[in-house]
């Protein structure tokens, strides 16, 4: 089929909103099911946390695995395998006679996903190269609506078919996916990393990233002192990995790629908004329900900032091409940290109309402004040949900045609640919460973790207004990169 460069590009794009669509779907989804599938397995509540867990551990650890995969093999090649592991795992996990096959099939799904996801952003990149912005702009909106529109869709399929159909609903999507990729071959001009894949730092890394990862999410759920082990493991893992990486003639992640400025600063930047983002999400979302509304009604809350990301995310990310995307990486933080302030205003059920939906609605803004440019710069700022490492480097950060912003936004809500009560078994903004005493605590611990956000997105905007660089987002300043020369492009 003879296409024009223009028609591939595009079905390159749908291929990647598709595929990384199926894959964060996959990541909420479960949870409407859950309760479901414990009856069906009588697992209890240690068994429906592992069914999640499992997909969440195996994708965090393997981000910059199967980023350096695809910078080494290929990106296009590399995503497609991904969304075909993915598929087979979502067959397994749909056919699962009992909790133990699904885990497994749910840890396989993150495998998949960790490798379709990373080099999804590296395909575009290479494929649409100083338009990139753009590109990551419709890719950011489309999987949002997928992200929104799952868990309703997978909570129908529970209801009148079978929680087994959440994953058996991925197999023509990741077949359509595949034909996408397909047909969107082109020279992407993005070189490939010569050389063999670096085995002893991409086992240290997903052992480094897996522990902390489990470390922070069961620390958050249970005790921080319960798990001291992860972090252990984690701390010797990655201290390797860094003594690994130095000494390799091959290194997964030269570390080199940090003298970049703007590889540098972007990432630091996503590690703050990101926690910022999600912090603001989390909570906001279980305040919401502390005032009275219901969990349906809370998720509906989405539908406004969904909106407003698919009119204006690909159009910050067109602007931040042309002119450079340090503004906008300063200006997108501030207008969230000002949507989190207003929103931690909300002290009733009524306010939602007065204060809510304008909050969330200038929170949105600035998403749309920050989330295409800030993942163009970090993969941009990057040579072609190392874009796969540098989406796995930006993933695994935004990865860590949400699970650690959660677990310590959470920390300081229950430290301002309970400095406020004596009651140790009442739980902060707790829902059907009574007495006054203990609503209005919860109210003030609330603000408390709102006013941490709204900080790390000020802090994030401080970074990109500092440390971002137009000049060599243009490629007016290339930084130093050493390794043995890349092989050919793909094509």
């Amino acid at each position: 089929m003879n296409l024009s460069l223009e028609r591939r590009k595009h079905l390159t794009l749908a291929a990647t909103i598709l595929g990384s669509s199926v894959a964060f779907i996959d990541a909420t989804v479960v949870i409407v099911a859950m309760p479901t599938i414990e009856r069906d397995f009588d697992i209890g509540l240690a068994g429906e946390q592992w069914i999640f867990l499992a997909y969440s551990l195996t994708l965090a650890s393997l981000y910059l695995v199967g980023g350096a995969t695809g910078d080494r093999v290929g990106r296009r090649k590399t995503f497609t395998w991904g969304v075909v592991a993915f598929a087979a795992a979502s067959a397994l996990a749909g056919a699962a006679p009992n909790a133990a096959v699904l885990i497994l099939a749910r840890a396989l799904q993150g495998v998949g996903g960790a490798f379709l996801t990373t080099n999804s952003l590296a395909l575009l990149r290479a494929t649409y190269e100083d338009q990139a912005g753009r590109a990551i702009g419709l890719w950011t909106a489309w999987t949002s609506v997928a992200t929104v529109a799952g868990p309703p869709a997978g909570g129908a399929l529970v209801e009148w078919a079978s929680w087994r159909w959440i994953f058996f609903l991925n197999l023509p999507l990741a077949v359509a996916t595949i034909v996408l990729a397909r047909l969107g071959t082109c020279d992407e001009r993005g070189q490939l990393r010569a050389g063999h894949l670096d085995l002893p730092g991409s086992a240290l890394a997903a052992v480094g990233f897996g522990s902390l990862t489990y470390g922070m999410v069961e620390g958050a759920d249970q005790s921080f002192g319960d798990v001291w082990w992860a972090f252990a493991v984690a701390a010797a893992a990655l201290g390797s990995f860094v003594v690994v990486e130095r000494r390799a003639k091959e290194p997964m992640l030269p570390f080199e790629l940090f003298r970049r400025r703007n590889f540098a600063a972007a990432n630091a930047e996503t590690f703050l908004v990101y926690a910022g983002l999600y912090g603001v999400f989390v909570y906001f979302t279980l305040f919401v329900q502390f005032l009275g509304y219901t969990p349906f009604e809370a998720g509906l809350l989405n539908i406004p900032s969904t909106v407003v990301m698919v009119a204006l995310a690909a159009r910050f990310g067109t602007l931040a091409d042309r002119y450079g995307p340090r503004w906008f990486l300063f200006g997108g933080p501030v207008v969230m940290a000002l949507g989190a302030i207003l929103l931690a205003t909300l002290g009733a059920k009524g306010d939602l109309w007065t204060r809510g939906i304008p909050g969330l609605i200038v929170f949105s803004v600035g998403v749309s402004a920050m989330v295409a440019p800030i993942t163009a710069t970090a993969l941009k700022s990057a040579p072609p040949e190392y874009s796969g490492i540098a989406s796995g480097v930006n993933s695994t950060v935004s990865r860590l900045g949400s699970l650690i912003a959660v677990a310590l936004i959470g920390l300081v809500i229950a430290l301002v609640f309970h400095s406020h009560v004596d009651a140790p078994n009442a739980v902060p903004i707790g829902k059907n919460q009574r007495g006054a005493e203990l609503r209005d605590a919860s109210r003030d611990a609330y603000r408390a973790g709102m006013g941490l956000a709204a900080f790390l997105l000020f802090a994030g905007a401080a970074v990109g207004g500092i440390a971002i660089s137009n000049r060599e987002a243009r490629g007016e300043q290339p930084g130093p990169v050493s390794e043995q020369a890349p092989a050919p492009a793909e094509s």
